[in-house]
């Protein structure tokens, strides 16, 4: 798992970094003391990829509205 600097973090970068996650929460070699780590950088991820997806679909919306003007 790699930690990268969030705020320059794309949402395909989060999302890869999300999936490796839970390939190491599942994999048999996942130490559970690791568990907690995974799951808070699995909440920041979350943020990012949320954040993006809204200011997309803000994006969007404004696009839409001038073509329907």
């Amino acid at each position: 798992m790699e930690s990268q600097d969030t705020e320059k973090m794309t949402y395909s970068q989060a999302i890869a970094e999300l999936e490796s996650i839970v390939k190491e929460m599942q994999s048999e070699n996942c130490s559970i003391d690791n568990l907690s780590k995974y799951t808070s950088r699995s909440l920041e991820l979350l943020k990012i990829c949320k954040a993006k997806l809204l200011t997309t679909d803000e994006e969007l919306k404004k696009i839409l509205a001038e073509l329907e003007s």
